[in-house]
């Protein structure tokens, strides 16, 4: 028999530990490496891989989203039948409505997956970096006769910030704590879940019936996103994941490998700097596409006199001054006598004659004084971002038009 598998890829969450880059566009359409959005990363996996029935979970600022995603047409997920499927809030039924939390999430998609006939639910964040083949990982899963497959990886970072995992010789999971204060390794969950969609239907049916009363938060909370956390399931870190380990038949793949969690500004900064340096994703891996929805533009344009060195420029931009281990977005003008080093340049601004960035992030649009700004790389509240200084509250905007501004 053949198995059908439906990847859900959960996009609906807020993102507030990166705003202001979160204000006006949802944490998947943020900027990454000049040319694409953190959402092309999971959607390429999945396409890669050969799925061909991917459904992106949606909530906060979903417009310009919508309008990257284009039907999936940059994917080839266009289909008729099978394809690209965008989920928005529900209402008329039980359960519906603004999520609560991502647990809230799989529960009130889990009936259309099951009418679909799906017997396997893949399941991913959209604000992750990492290069990952599921089909061994389906295959093991199919295989293994799991209920749950977890997709883990060592992580370098703190590992009390994800869901940290045990298992034993053979790779079955033997413990699972989400953001646990006394974390037993560094083994993590890279928030890439193959479900068995019997399985997932029994246990978050007894999880909405209250039959763990593990999986209780109170109505109103919020998690550290800024997203609502429901009364029941919550994140399923919380509650789902833990409860399946406790059935027994959860096992592990492991992920070797480059793998960046972008939940942070600190870790937004990073991952450019990963990225620039050689040590992180790979955005131009030969066999595995990073593959967007492109701006129309011109091609980049660097001045004869310019100075540009470890850097990435997008199309559209224009190069008249100095760039180091920056990324420069589309429309993006540097004019002479500017100097950028270290910066993320995310589209459609103006660095003046006179200005020196040094470690600033410059959202889409950004006013940029013609002085020097220093920022700093980390921690997190010590990230530097310019924002446009006459943005209106509803604008939603993912990354630059590709046409290039003024340079007098």
């Amino acid at each position: 028999m053949t198995r059908t598998t439906v990847a859900l890829v959960l996009a609906g969450g807020r993102g507030s530990r990166l705003s202001p880059l979160t204000d006006h566009r949802p944490k998947p359409a943020v900027p990454l490496a000049g040319s694409f959005s953190l959402i092309d990363v999971t959607l390429s996996n999945l396409a890669n891989s050969g799925l061909r029935n991917v459904w992106i979970a949606e909530q906060y600022l979903p417009n310009h989203l919508n309008r990257h995603l284009a039907g999936g047409r940059p994917w080839d997920l266009d289909g008729t039948r099978d394809g690209l499927r965008v989920l928005p809030p529900r209402e008329g039924g039980e359960g519906d409505g603004f999520t609560e939390g991502n647990g809230h999430a799989l529960y009130q998609h889990l009936a259309e997956v099951e009418r679909y006939g799906a017997d396997t639910l893949v399941v991913c964040s959209a604000d992750h970096l990492y290069q990952l083949d599921l089909r061994p990982v389906l295959a093991e899963h199919a295989r293994s006769g799991a209920e749950l497959t977890v997709v883990t990886t060592e992580t370098d970072e703190d590992p009390s910030r994800f869901g940290v995992v045990q298992v034993d010789d053979d790779g079955a999971v033997t413990d699972y704590a989400y953001k646990p204060e006394d974390p037993a390794g560094t083994l993590v969950a890279t928030e890439v879940f193959v479900f068995d969609v019997a399985a997932l239907s029994e246990v978050v049916g007894d999880l909405v019936a209250g039959e763990d009363e593990a999986a209780t938060k109170d109505e109103g909370e919020t998690d550290e996103d800024g997203d609502p956390v429901g009364s029941s399931l919550g994140d399923y870190g919380e509650s789902i994941i833990p409860a399946f380990v406790a059935r027994g038949r959860v096992r592990e793949h492991r992920l070797v490998g480059y793998w960046r969690d972008i939940g942070t500004l600190d870790a937004y900064v990073r991952a450019h700097r990963e990225i620039l340096d050689g040590t992180g994703l790979d955005v131009a891996a030969e066999g595995w596409p990073l593959i967007t929805n492109p701006h129309q533009a011109p091609p980049a344009w660097v001045a004869p006199d310019a100075r540009v060195s470890g850097s990435l420029l997008s199309p559209g931009c224009r190069i008249a001054g100095e760039v180091s281990d920056s990324v420069v977005g589309p429309g993006v003008v540097v004019a002479a006598g500017a100097t950028v080093r270290g910066s993320l340049l995310l589209g459609d601004c103006e660095v003046p004659a006179g200005a020196v960035l040094d470690t600033v992030v410059v959202d889409v649009g950004g006013a940029v004084p013609a002085h020097e700004v220093t920022g700093r790389a980390a921690p997190a509240e010590e990230v530097v971002v310019l924002t446009p200084q006459d943005r209106g509250p509803a604008e939603d905007e993912t990354t630059g038009s590709g046409r290039p501004g003024r340079s007098d």
